[in-house]
């Protein structure tokens, strides 16, 4: 009678080597959200301001522009050091803000705000999520800012423009679900706050301008001194007859694009951000060199 055989040792299943994790969105701290705060506080007032004067101030978003932006660049400098302070960044960050910037930049003459067709606000909102919002303010200003002396839109709405975008670019990477949502849901995630976020911005531009239009005696016109009620419902009706179309036009643009090149370009973003090593933590070894040695084992000192 023979000895049954041994029975061979269980191997444990290999487990599939784990996918790795997205780089957290550069995050807020302390003074990160107080420079973002003081330069939201700037933009509401110079956004808001001719809502609140008398007929006797005079319609001077043209007058206040220089001042908003001789204010605005020291402010944009002082979230990248607040946001860099923060989160310890270092030189590479800011490397990869100037290449987002100059790729939003190129990007923009290419729709040259036809019907709306502006490439540039899906990349906006892709690099906002990836970048966080700080960083996402400040590309959207600088990309403004960029593209202005590429094509020589220099002019008293620039300011303006930088701020606006900012908000844009801002909101997107403060959307929630960076860690768990991916795949499909979070580009549509995306794509819907694409779309809501465009119509916030052709807004937020309508307002700068609209108040040029004071004295004109139209039903859509902004009349100094009135009050605000009154001339926000002259507002509605201006943005209806003269913005809505232009800002679906965008809207759908960046939805499209969102959909279709969005998962390339998130996944070519996150590996960036992951190679420039923006959350990686810096570890310091304890080597003792006094531990006891193994017999016979050469001295490492």
């Amino acid at each position: 009678m023979t000895a049954p055989a041994p029975a061979s040792p269980r191997r444990s299943p290999a487990r599939a080597p784990r996918a790795p994790r997205a780089p957290r969105p550069v995050r807020l701290g302390p003074r990160s959200v107080a420079a973002l705060v003081l330069v939201g506080a700037v933009g509401v007032m110079a956004f808001g301001w001719p809502l609140l004067a008398d007929s006797a101030a005079g319609l001077a978003h043209s007058r206040d522009a220089p001042w908003l932006f001789a204010a605005l660049l020291p402010l944009l400098v002082a979230v990248v050091v607040a946001t860099i302070a923060d989160a310890g960044l270092d030189a590479k960050a800011v490397a990869m803000l100037g290449v987002l910037a100059a790729v939003g930049a190129a990007l923009r003459p290419l729709g040259a705000g036809t019907a709306g067709l502006e490439p540039m606000f899906f990349l906006m909102v892709l690099s906002g999520r990836v970048l966080g919002p700080g960083f996402g303010f400040v590309l959207g200003s600088v990309t403004i800012f960029a593209s202005a002396l590429l094509t020589g839109g220099v002019g008293p709405w620039m300011p303006f423009q930088m701020l606006a975008m900012g908000w844009f670019t801002m909101g997107a990477g403060l959307l929630p679900g960076w860690q768990r949502l991916r795949g499909r849901g979070e580009l549509v995630l995306l794509a819907v706050y694409g779309a809501g976020a465009s119509f916030f911005y052709g807004t937020v531009m309508n307002l700068q301008g609209w108040t040029y239009l004071g004295g004109l005696s139209t039903g859509v016109s902004f009349v100094p001194g009135d009050p605000v009620h009154e001339n926000l419902v002259r507002f509605l009706a201006y943005c209806l007859a003269t913005s809505v179309g232009w800002d679906l036009g965008r809207a759908v643009l960046t939805v499209v694009l969102t959909l279709t090149v969005g998962p390339a370009l998130l996944k070519a973003l996150r590996r960036a951000t992951r190679r420039a090593a923006f959350a990686a933590p810096v570890a310091f070894e304890d080597v003792r060199t006094d531990a006891p040695q193994a017999p016979g084992t050469p001295d490492a000192r």
